[in-house]
């Protein structure tokens, strides 16, 4: 039987930093096989039967913008899936069913905005934000059920992210501000397209974030691109000195390579 736990804060501990907070809310979730929404000031993640099912940030893209930006599909097709599969929770089936995705395509790419998203809600960019405290029994989001993702895998995956973070800068202050190019910033060596695009967008004006949403890439690769290209003395924020740039390290593997990793393990469970 599905437990429901009522609406209302969840009283986290003030003293435990906000990811860890929400962690042992969300395992405790799990252990109930709880269904609902948990909310919070970064946005929210649903659960059905205790694992996570969707995540949704305003800091990142959604999947309908992926889809979009990249011409996978256009906005009328997107539009017309929500307007008429999401009053059934099943916005995402209808995409398949209409031949718009192969189902493997709407896996991997929700799965991707989901990894994305989660990351920001249970690590909200900027000083003081609270983790999230809100749970509402029963909420279930309107794109309907996909490939849920046990709450100790997506656990291990936003631990995976943070430490890529501070690998690759550790100095979080260009993660919520504007970043801008360096004098060097046309004259570093050759960066991989998505990289290259993000440098570009370097105005000092946008955000990471902000960047990430006009390109309609993953937040969370943008930030790390960010770090990285912080790293390379590439960009900086506008007004602070960048100091001396440690050696930046090796790529990570590509996230679609991951992502392939995730759902091969899900089928194994």
């Amino acid at each position: 039987m599905t437990a429901r736990a009522p609406a209302g804060p969840l009283s986290p501990d003030t003293a435990e930093p906000a990811s860890e907070t929400a962690g042992r809310t969300l395992d405790r979730l799990a252990s109930e096989r709880a269904t609902g929404a948990l909310h919070g000031c970064a946005g929210a993640l649903y659960l059905a039967d205790g694992a996570v099912v969707h995540a949704e940030s305003p800091a990142v893209p959604d999947l309908g913008r992926r889809l979009t930006a990249r011409g996978r599909l256009s906005p009328q097709a997107w539009e017309e899936a929500v307007a008429e599969g999401g009053p059934g929770y099943r916005a995402g089936s209808l995409l398949v069913e209409r031949g718009r995705l192969s189902r493997g395509e709407l896996e991997l790419c929700h799965l991707s905005a989901l990894f994305d998203a989660a990351y920001f809600v249970l690590s909200p960019l900027g000083p003081g934000l609270r983790a999230p405290d809100r749970f509402l029994g029963g909420a279930r989001h309107w794109l309907g059920p996909i490939r849920p993702v046990p709450v100790p895998l997506l656990r291990r995956e936003v631990v995976r992210r943070r430490r890529l973070l501070e690998r690759a800068w550790p100095r979080p202050e260009v993660d919520a501000a504007p970043v801008v190019r360096t004098s060097d910033g046309g004259a570093g060596p050759a960066q991989a397209t998505g990289r290259r695009a993000v440098l570009a967008a370097a105005d000092g004006v946008r955000t990471p974030v902000q960047i990430a949403r006009d390109l309609g890439r993953p937040a969370f690769a943008t930030l790390l691109d960010v770090r990285r290209l912080a790293a390379a003395g590439l960009v900086r924020t506008p007004c602070a000195d960048a100091p001396t740039a440690p050696v930046p390290p090796p790529p990570a593997a590509p996230e679609l390579s991951l992502l392939y990793r995730i759902r091969d393990a899900l089928e194994a469970l």
